[in-house]
């Protein structure tokens, strides 16, 4: 084995490389050296094979990553008393009755939810107020930010199975614990939310470091979009679930919630390590074929890599580039607008619309279908207009990006003047409006990296999606600070801020916002031709001389 952990042969790694010989045939530890079983014209089948095994069982990984992230948006709504929090406030303003809170009913007439009981939905246990219910919020996202860049270097050296696997499993018990953390004292919840926050940002980078090596050129993007798919449906099935088990659940309802989805991620965990090995080399039940067929993919791509020449990173003109910053400040803003409907859809719906949690939590998941399918439905369309000649790459990346931004900021700001009389349109404006962000990751800003800069592309993301981790720590902090009262006035200055950083994103990208290869990366591609004319250069010589030595 080199040290990027491969076996240059291409052989599976077993627990001994001693040579025995089983019924005639040479074995190396316990792999049987047998001739290639796959052809170029005919690789081994997708369906059974042990990279769809990986790309399920990660799928139900992101799925996992993202339940144990966006439960506590859904628990929160029952796990506070407003009853008390409303007392309070009247004790605060000398009893008088006369406060800012919401009414109890909606324009006179009792809806699902209300500010009482009767509705049946449970009071929470905990007296927390808007600012601290921001602050717990947030707190994951500081954890997240922490371990971006480390997930990657950690992966590549100890592995991506270990690195995933390990730290999700932390990160499901940290989930376990957060009912009791809770009922201690929310400082100690936050200190969970934020280890959860640690353990998931290692899990993008490390999935990716398993895909360089069990992904085949030629089915890449349909490995990986099976893959990450999983985050979408995370975020669709767990709110209904949470609203579920915070209405019906044990222990009180919302502990339920932690209960059962952090054990779901131990079970996950048992099958993640069963299943799944760092490369293909490794894994104990992967056919002969397969391994071949993945192995020999990667050592063609491997060795253009290698190729490639060692050009020091422009660090200098990657910071000054108009043109990354575009970047940064679109995802940044992108994101202000998603993690404020992420972390705080339940709350609007129902401090602002009355629903009970049954259908605040079915409701809150229509937006993330629309958004999962206007990914795939935009970039198709974007790359269908491009290669037909009908737009150029960079006015195609301004108006995904442009609809992505200013359209869910149009209906964001259409929400903001949408009262509990008119729910249903509410709802509708919320799905449309979040559904067509998804535009931004199909056919804007998230594809543009690449574009720019093939060769510093992830580091440009890495960059990027360091700020833009920012939102998740702020947004649920200013909501809370805004929305003391609940009231749709109060909600509707957090729809206005979300409009007008979307529409600031929008704008600021198609200032300077770009698709055209950089400078600064098109000296790294010149070195590279020239490194490849070198090369075929001196593969000629050699060819003439082996020529004249055999004339």
């Amino acid at each position: 084995m080199d040290k990027s952990g491969y076996i240059k042969d291409c052989k599976r790694e077993g627990t001994r490389n001693d040579t025995t010989v089983i019924d005639g045939k040479k074995t190396v530890g316990f792999q049987e050296m047998e001739s290639k079983t796959w052809t170029s014209d005919k690789p081994p089948p997708l369906l059974g094979s042990s990279r769809l095994a990986l790309s399920l069982i990660a799928c139900v990984g992101f799925l996992n990553l993202y339940a144990l992230r966006v439960n506590l948006s859904v628990a929160m709504v029952c796990m506070v008393n407003q009853t008390a929090l409303d007392l309070i406030k009247d004790a605060e303003n000398g009893g008088s009755g006369e406060t800012n809170q919401r009414p109890a009913t909606c324009n006179g007439v009792e809806k699902e939810s209300s500010n009482d009981t009767t509705s049946g939905d449970r009071e929470g246990e905990f007296v927390w107020s808007k600012e601290i219910q921001g602050y717990v919020l947030g707190s994951f996202f500081w954890g997240y930010l922490l371990t971006q860049v480390l997930g990657g270097w950690l992966a590549a050296r100890y592995g991506g199975k270990r690195v995933y696997g390990y730290f999700m499993l932390m990160c499901a018990i940290v989930t376990l614990l957060m009912p009791v953390s809770a009922r201690t004292d929310y400082k100690l919840l936050m200190v969970m939310r934020l280890i959860a926050g640690i353990c998931q940002g290692v899990v993008w980078p490390s999935m990716a470091v398993l895909w360089t090596k069990w992904a085949p050129s030629l089915e890449s993007g349909k490995l990986t979009g099976i893959c990450y798919a999983g985050s979408q449906i995370g975020n669709v099935v767990t709110f209904p679930i949470a609203s579920l088990l915070c209405e019906y659940g044990f222990d009180g309802g919302w502990p339920s919630v932690f209960y059962v989805l952090g054990t779901f991620g131990l079970i996950w965990f048992i099958g993640w390590m069963i299943i799944v090995a760092d490369s293909p080399e490794q894994h104990p039940r992967i056919s002969n074929a397969e391994r071949e067929y993945i192995c020999e993919n990667r050592k063609n791509n491997h060795a253009a890599e290698k190729e490639k020449p060692k050009t020091p990173t422009p660090w200098f003109a990657i910071l000054t580039s108009r043109r990354v910053w575009a970047i940064i400040v679109t995802h940044t803003c992108a994101n202000w607008g998603t993690y404020t409907f992420l972390t705080n859809i339940p709350s609007y719906m129902k401090e602002v619309l009355y629903f009970d949690l049954k259908k605040n939590g079915l409701l809150s998941a229509l937006p993330y279908i629309g958004f999962g399918a206007a990914i795939s439905i935009s970039g198709m369309l974007f790359d269908l207009e491009v290669s037909r000649g009908l737009l150029n790459k960079t006015t195609a990346r301004k108006l995904g990006n442009t609809l992505g931004l200013l359209v869910p900021g149009i209906f964001v700001v259409g929400l903001a003047f949408v009262d509990c009389t008119q729910s249903t349109l509410a709802v509708a404006l919320l799905v449309i409006g979040v559904a067509m962000s998804g535009f931004q990751y199909g056919a804007g800003f998230l594809t543009n990296p690449a574009e720019l800069a093939p060769h510093y592309a992830g580091i440009i993301f890495g960059i990027s999606n360091t700020f833009a981790t920012l939102p998740g720590i702020f947004a649920p902090m200013m909501i809370g600070y805004i929305t003391t009262d609940q009231t749709q006035e109060q909600w509707q200055k957090v729809f206005f801020i979300a409009a007008a950083i979307y529409t600031f994103g929008a704008l600021f990208f198609i200032i300077f916002g770009s698709a055209e290869i950089q400078p600064w990366d098109q000296t790294a591609l010149e070195v590279e031709v020239k490194v490849s004319v070198e090369n075929s250069s001196n593969e000629k010589n050699t060819l003439q001389k082996a020529e004249k030595n055999e004339n």
